[in-house]
């Protein structure tokens, strides 16, 4: 083999009449999946379940060598790709006719915020770190964490945000990203008058008050902040 081949780099050593193959493969194996899929039915990519997300994943790698290599036979992948889109469909109907079922495979709901408060649960799991978490509230216009009453990640991975309609009620501030500006730390022998807000969770102390944080057992406190405007009762979705 001569290293740089150009002609072996671009063309490849099958004859030129192998690129008529390549797309009579490609349109085989596309409208097949193309009638697999619409008879599973279609969800947009921020709706996919976890079986859903693996059925890409496996239909990805399924039909991916079969279009260009010739060595690899058209029935060989569309029998992968029936038996993987069959399983994905009994894993469905399975889930459909039990709850227990459909816990253990898709997972349940998760409570990351109550009451402005980030939950001790949600800060010890792996479901979203606090940044992500902050970046999702900040795309649905969160200026603090006082502006929301309940937020949810849901089983397919999106922050459901409900929020307060308390106005004037103060919280843990994440405008701007603390990346960009860092909240200013207070420890609370600085500011005996003033309440501080735990930078960990968002619990609001009253001062005087302890060191350590009684919600989440952390040190690092700051100054919340209170609504600029009018908070509506609402709920935003990310897609």
């Amino acid at each position: 083999m001569d290293a740089f081949d150009l002609q072996r780099m671009l063309l490849g050593e099958e004859p030129p009449l192998f690129f008529l193959e390549i797309l009579a493969r490609t349109l085989i194996i596309y409208l097949y999946m193309l009638v697999l899929l619409r008879w599973l039915g279609s969800r947009t990519i921020g709706q996919l379940s976890t079986v859903e997300f693996l059925l890409v994943i496996a239909l990805g790698s399924a039909v991916g060598d079969v279009m260009f290599y010739p060595d690899v036979p058209l029935l060989h992948a569309l029998l992968v790709v029936t038996i993987v889109v069959l399983i994905n469909k009994a894993l469905d109907l399975l889930m459909a006719r039990s709850k227990r079922a459909q816990r253990v495979i898709d997972g349940t709901p998760e409570e990351a915020i109550r009451r402005g408060v980030i939950c001790s649960t949600f800060a010890d799991s792996t479901a979203l770190s606090t940044s992500e978490l902050f970046q999702q509230l900040r795309q649905n216009g969160i200026e603090h964490l006082g502006q929301v009453e309940h937020a949810y990640v849901e089983t397919d991975g999106t922050l459901t945000i409900f929020k307060s309609g308390t106005i004037g009620r103060q919280g843990l501030p994440i405008v701007p990203p603390w990346e960009i500006e860092h909240p200013v730390e207070i420890t609370p022998d600085a500011a005996p008058e003033e309440a501080l807000v735990c930078m960990q969770c968002g619990t609001i102390q009253g001062q005087p008050g302890p060191v350590t944080c009684p919600n989440c057992g952390h040190d690092r406190w700051t100054r919340p902040v209170s609504d600029r405007t009018s908070i509506a009762p609402a709920t935003h979705q990310n897609s």
